[in-house]
C-alpha cells in the first residue's frame, strides 16, 4: 500500500532524513522510533508532502504520490500532525467534520448520510461524542488530541499518518486510542504509520518498527527484532533492560538510572533471621531482588521482608490468599514489601546457616515437614488433594545475580533438597518409593544485587557449590528436627 524508497529531505540544503526505505502493507501498523532530532516527524512530513523531498520516491497503491492532486492525495492519506493551530473557533463535531472535505464534490457540496455516519463513528471510537457541541478551545490538550485523531479517522483514508497520537493523553486514553487505531487497521485494512516517543507503547501496538538514528534507518523489523538492549542503548545512548510483556509476546523496556553512590552497601547475615511464636521473619536493610513460589507475592520482584509462617496440620481455609493477607496486616507487615509462605512446621524447627567463600556468602533457612512427602515420578497415581506446603527453602545471596543465575540457583537448590530426601530415606507413603519433595514445596532465591557478580549458579560454580552444600545440610537437619518433634517418625 505504501512504499518509500531512498527518501531524503528536510528543511534546508542539508537533508535531515537520508536514504530511508521501507514499505507498509494493508492492515499493518508501523511505528517510527528514534531520539529527539533523529528525523521522525520530518520523515512523516516528507511522506505527506508537507515538506519537499530532495530524492527518493513515495508510492501509494503503485502510483507515485507526486501524481495525485491534493484532493486525490487526501482521499488516500489522512495526516495527524504533531501540533495543531486553531485560527477559528469550531465545535468538536465541526472540527471532526473537516475530515470529510476530500469526499465533497462540486461548488455546493452536500452533507451525505455517509459523511454523518463517518463523523459519528469517529467521535464514538475516540470517546468524544459527548463534547460534539463544545468549542474545541474549551477542551484540555488531551481531549483536543482525541478530536484531531477523530478528524483523521473520519477522513476514511486507506493510509493513516500519525505524529505522536498519544501526546497529552493519560494512560487510560492512550490505551483506548491505540486500541482503536490498531483495531481500525486490522479490521478495515488501513495502513498506519505512526511516530512514537514511547518505545513500550510502540512495541505493544505496532506490527513492525522502524528505528531512526540521525536521519538514517538503524533497524526495521518486528518489535522483538528492534527493541533490543544493545540497539536501544546505541541509538538512544541510554542504559536499558528489556523483558517480555507479561501477557503478550512483545518486548518492553526499562530505563536503568545511574544510582551509583545512592545505595548503601549491605549484606544479609544469619543474625537477620528472627524466630517468633508463629513465624520466621527476615527483614533486610534494603530490598532484595527475589524470585519465589510463595503464597504472597510469588514470582519476581524486590522485597525487604520475608515470612515463613507456621500453621496447624489441619489448616483448611477456602480463601488462603485473603486469610494470609489478613494475617500479614494484623502483624503490621507491609503487603507490597513482603514475601510470605506457609508451612506445617513450627517456627522453632527452622534450620538456619550462613556459608562463606572467598567469592561471597549466602544464608540458608529451611523448614522440612515431610508428612506429605511425594515421589514426583509417581504423583500421577494420586488424587488431587489440597496439601499445604511443608518444605520451604530460603536462599539469600550476597552478590549480583544474572537472570540465568536466578534460575540456575533454583535448580541447584531443588536438586540439593531432593538429594537430602534421598539420603534420609524419606518415603512417599502412597507409592512406597523415595520422595522428591512434598506436594506444594516453596522455594525462594533472594539477592542483594551488590558485590561479586555471579553470572551462573550451576552445581559446579562457586555460588552453586555454596547453595548445594547449604540447602542439602540445612534440609537434612530440618528433617531430623521434624522427625524428633513427631516422636522419631
Amino acid at each position: 500500500m505504501l512504499q518509500v524508497d531512498g527518501l531524503s529531505g528536510g528543511y534546508g540544503n542539508e537533508p535531515i532524513v537520508r536514504n530511508v526505505s521501507f514499505h507498509v502493507d494493508k492492515g499493518e501498523v508501523l511505528g517510527i522510533l528514534g531520539p529527539n532530532g533523529s528525523g521522525k516527524s520530518t520523515l512523516l512530513k516528507i511522506i505527506s508532502g508537507i515538506l519537499p523531498k530532495q530524492s527518493g520516491t513515495v508510492t501509494i497503491d503503485g502510483k507515485s504520490a507526486a501524481t495525485y492532486t491534493q484532493k486525490q492525495f487526501a482521499r488516500k492519506v489522512a495526516v495527524l500532525p504533531q501540533l495543531h493551530a486553531h485560527a477559528f473557533s469550531h465545535t468538536v463535531k465541526d472540527t471532526v467534520a473537516l475530515g470529510r472535505y476530500p469526499h465533497q464534490s462540486g461548488i455546493f457540496s452536500s452533507w451525505s448520510e455517509q459523511d454523518e455516519q463517518a463523523v459519528q463513528d469517529a467521535m464514538g471510537y475516540t470517546g468524544i461524542s459527548r463534547y460534539e457541541d463544545t468549542p474545541i478551545e474549551l477542551l484540555s490538550g488531551g481531549e483536543q488530541q482525541r478530536v484531531f485523531v477523530a478528524q483523521a479517522l473520519a477522513q476514511e483514508a486507506p493510509i493513516l499518518l500519525l505524529d505522536e497520537p498519544t501526546n497529552h493523553l493519560d494512560i487510560a486514553h492512550q490505551q483506548q486510542l491505540l486500541d482503536t487505531i490498531r483495531n481500525q487497521a486490522h479490521q478495515k485494512d488501513i495502513t498506519v504509520v505512526s511516530v512514537f516517543h514511547d518505545i513500550n507503547l510502540a512495541a505493544l501496538y505496532c506490527d513492525r518498527l522502524l528505528l531512526l538514528k540521525q536521519g538514517e534507518v538503524a533497524n526495521v523489523g518486528s518489535p522483538q527484532d528492534v527493541v533490543l538492549e544493545q540497539e536501544i542503548r546505541t541509538v538512544y545512548e541510554a542504559r536499558v533492560k528489556t523483558q517480555p510483556h507479561p501477557e503478550m509476546p512483545k518486548p518492553q523496556m526499562t530505563l536503568l538510572p545511574d544510582v551509583r553512590g545512592e545505595t548503601k552497601w549491605f549484606s544479609v547475615t544469619k543474625e537477620d533471621i528472627t524466630i517468633l511464636a508463629d513465624h520466621v521473619v527476615l527483614h533486610a536493610q534494603q530490598p532484595l531482588k527475589t524470585i519465589s513460589s510463595a503464597v504472597h507475592n510469588a514470582g519476581m520482584g524486590w522485597y525487604r521482608t520475608f515470612i515463613n509462617r507456621g500453621v496447624r496440620d489441619d489448616y483448611d481455609i477456602d480463601d488462603v490468599q485473603k486469610e494470609n493477607t489478613d494475617y500479614l496486616l494484623s502483624h503490621g507487615y507491609h503487603l507490597t514489601d513482603t514475601v510470605a509462605m506457609m508451612t506445617a512446621v513450627r517456627p522453632e524447627h527452622v534450620e538456619v546457616e550462613e556459608y562463606e567463600s572467598e567469592h561471597g556468602s549466602i544464608v540458608i533457612a529451611v523448614t522440612a515437614g515431610i508428612g506429605n512427602a511425594v515421589d514426583v515420578s509417581k504423583a500421577w497415581h494420586r488424587e488431587e488433594f489440597p496439601y499445604i506446603g511443608t518444605i520451604n527453602t530460603w536462599v539469600f545471596i550476597n552478590g549480583f545475580l544474572s537472570e540465568e543465575a536466578f534460575v540456575q540457583a533454583m535448580i541447584t537448590a531443588t536438586e540439593a533438597k531432593t538429594k537430602a530426601l534421598q539420603d534420609e530415606e524419606v518415603v512417599d507413603p502412597e507409592s512406597g518409593t523415595i520422595a522428591t519433595g512434598t506436594s506444594t514445596d516453596s522455594l525462594l532465591i533472594a539477592s542483594t544485587q551488590q558485590g561479586t557478580s555471579f553470572p551462573y549458579a550451576g552445581p559446579i560454580t562457586q555460588l552453586g557449590k555454596l547453595i548445594g552444600r547449604g540447602v542439602y545440610e540445612c534440609t537434612v537437619r530440618a528433617i531430623h528436627s521434624y522427625r524428633q518433634a513427631k516422636g522419631g517418625v
